[in-house]
């Protein structure tokens, strides 16, 4: 019962966050306030009341439209909801309840938030990234990886690849993947974030190629990468050193 009502708060919990990531997700790229003005429609302006303002089940209630002008509201906002408090919740069961759980749930906010931002300006914000970098360095300092230095590594190797990309490519990543990846470096260490940037390119490959199947891309139009990153690296993070125990005893042993 205990437990129960533990996974519940958290769940909860990480809802409420989501909700408060749309919100700096939206509204930091374009430099407004992420205190003031208070909720409202994008369609009416209509300021949302408490009622309106619960994760995921004021959208559900309200059947996906605003109370006041009957706009469709966007899914994205209770997805990045119900996203959020699934990962929260899922995350003590991977990693554990131990101190690295803040790292976890630390990790999981940044990249929630890259992703309601990219998805929507294709932008990365500098501001999210330098909010993170000293949260990441401070708990890496405080939960230590082994070795001492895999979070500096990770952090040089993180941005390099894509640096020698941008420059081979001449555009074919941009300067905030870069920037990203060497954010996430910090936390993950150098193995993971080199698995990370490979699991980010598969899946990115592989949704760009379905979007073109599907006439939803073009080929050579740009689309945003922020997502691939962030799904590559909660699955390195998560699982990568199963993947690399995987791959070692079943490839390189051979």
């Amino acid at each position: 019962m205990l437990n129960f009502m533990i996974i519940s708060y958290i769940f909860i919990f990480g809802t409420v966050l989501g909700s408060f990531f749309n919100v700096v997700g939206l509204r930091l790229p374009v430099g407004q306030s992420i205190i003031i003005p208070p909720s409202s429609c994008p369609s009416c302006n209509h300021r949302l009341k408490s009622k309106e303002l619960i994760p995921i089940l004021s959208f559900i209630y309200q059947k996906g439209s605003c109370a006041n002008c009957h706009i469709s509201i966007p899914p994205i906002y209770p997805l990045i909801e119900l996203s959020t408090g699934i990962l929260f919740t899922i995350a003590p069961f991977i990693i554990g309840w131990s101190e690295e759980l803040i790292v976890a749930w630390s990790i999981i906010s940044m990249c929630i938030i890259i992703i309601v931002s990219d998805i929507r300006y294709m932008i990365i914000p500098d501001k999210v990234l330098l909010f993170f970098i000293p949260l990441f360095a401070a708990e890496r300092i405080w939960i230590p990886l082994d070795p001492w230095w895999d979070p500096i590594a990770g952090l040089l190797l993180g941005a390099f690849i894509p640096f020698v990309i941008i420059l081979a490519s001449r555009g074919g990543m941009g300067a905030g993947d870069m920037k990203l990846l060497g954010v996430l470096g910090i936390a993950l260490g150098w193995k993971l974030i080199l698995l990370a940037f490979f699991l980010s390119t598969l899946y990115g490959t592989i949704a760009g190629l379905i979007g073109m199947a599907a006439g939803l891309l073009k080929k050579g139009k740009p689309f945003p990468f922020g997502p691939y990153i962030v799904l590559g690296a909660l699955t390195a993070y998560f699982w990568g050193r199963s993947l690399i125990g995987w791959y070692t005893s079943h490839f390189l042993t051979l």
